[in-house]
Parts: structure tokens; C-alpha cells; sequence
């Protein structure tokens, strides 16, 4: 009799104990249903998948928008107007060589004109340290007069200084310095300003 009485104590013990497991892990587990519950969670209404943002391909401050020259009649002589070009630049030179493509294809309206060669290519161009490179092709020295040399020479040099308008201008033909231009021999004297045109190449 007292052997059962005992028994009966352990198992009332062990089921006490066992009580008070699950009494604690179910506690422990609405607690944490109730702080999941109550963290905040990002609404999206269509229920898909939010995916993170993607980085913008084109950052502010890239667009510029340089100066392409061209030559405009004003009474007995011409001068040089500008005509802005957006380009979206990301590459160093990139804006500068986009108006020089712009010159070199030559104007698409209005009374504005040209005396740079059709054909002439840009076959390198380089800007750094308040200098300016230009390299055009052999078309760049043929045909015209001295006024239409120095109006081709004005565009290059106002079109290459559009970003920096004190930069100084050196301008090859085909990798060499450009000494004389044309059948009259204008002579070119380098590097080149737009002040310093003003003064020896008046228009």
C-alpha cells in the first residue's frame, strides 16, 4: 500500500513537472507570435515581391550642352554664332567631341554657313590641362580663299573653347601642327585663343 502511495507521488510529481514545461514553452511561444505580430512590415498592396532599387544609369550633372560655331553675314563681313548641343556626356571629351561631329556635318537650317570643307573628319581630339587637341583630316586645308580660312579656323577654335573659353587651341592635320593654311598661305600661329584670333584673324 505504501508502494503505491509512492508511486503515485512520483508520477504526480513527473506530471506536475511536465505541466510546467508546457505551461512555460507555450508561453514562451505566444510571446513571440505576439512580438512577430507586432513588427512593422513594408505595405505592398500587389502582393509581389518588392525588388530593390536599381541604380540610375545616368547620374545628375552629366548632360552639358557645348557650343557648336558657325558663320553668320553681318554687312560687309561675317561673324560667329553660336548654336547650343545637348549631349549626354560621360566619357571626358565626349561633349566636346559630339559638337565637333555636329560642325564637321555642317549646318541644317537657317542663314548660318560654313567654310570647313565638306568631308572633314575628326580623327582625334583631346582636352586637358587648359589645352585643347584637335586633329581633322587632310579635306581640313582645301579650297577657298583666305576670308574662308580664317572663318574655318574661327570655328574650329570657338567650338573647341566652348567649355573653357580660355583654353588654348592646337590644331593638326593628320598628326602634324598646322603651320599655313590654303593656296594663299595663311599662316597659323599656334596655340591658338579666342583672344588671340580676335586680334590677328579678323573676320
Amino acid at each position: 500500500m505504501k508502494d503505491q502511495q509512492g508511486s503515485n507521488r512520483i508520477s504526480s510529481g513527473v506530471i506536475a513537472a511536465v505541466s510546467a514545461v508546457v505551461v512555460a514553452v507555450g508561453g514562451g511561444v505566444a510571446w513571440f507570435t505576439t512580438q512577430s505580430n507586432n513588427t512593422p512590415t513594408p505595405s505592398n498592396p500587389s502582393g509581389q515581391i518588392a525588388q530593390p532599387a536599381q541604380p540610375s544609369t545616368r547620374q545628375p550633372g552629366n548632360e552639358k550642352t557645348p557650343n557648336v560655331y558657325w558663320l553668320r553675314p553681318k554687312d560687309k563681313n561675317v561673324t560667329l554664332v553660336p548654336q547650343p548641343v545637348k549631349v549626354a556626356s560621360v566619357l571626358p571629351n565626349q561633349a566636346l567631341e559630339a559638337a565637333f561631329q555636329s560642325l564637321l556635318a555642317g549646318p541644317t537650317e537657317g542663314t548660318d554657313s560654313t567654310t570647313i570643307p565638306k568631308g572633314t573628319k575628326l580623327l582625334g581630339l583631346k582636352a586637358e590641362n587648359n589645352e585643347v587637341h584637335v586633329n581633322l583630316s587632310e579635306d581640313f586645308t582645301g579650297g577657298g580663299g583666305s576670308t574662308s580660312m580664317m572663318g574655318r579656323v574661327g570655328q574650329v577654335v570657338y567650338t573647341a573653347t566652348t567649355l573653357n573659353p580660355k583654353a588654348k587651341v592646337y590644331i593638326d592635320v593628320n598628326g602634324k601642327p598646322l603651320d599655313v593654311l590654303g593656296g594663299e598661305g595663311v599662316e597659323i600661329q599656334q596655340p591658338l585663343t579666342r583672344e588671340q584670333f580676335q586680334k590677328d584673324y579678323p573676320l
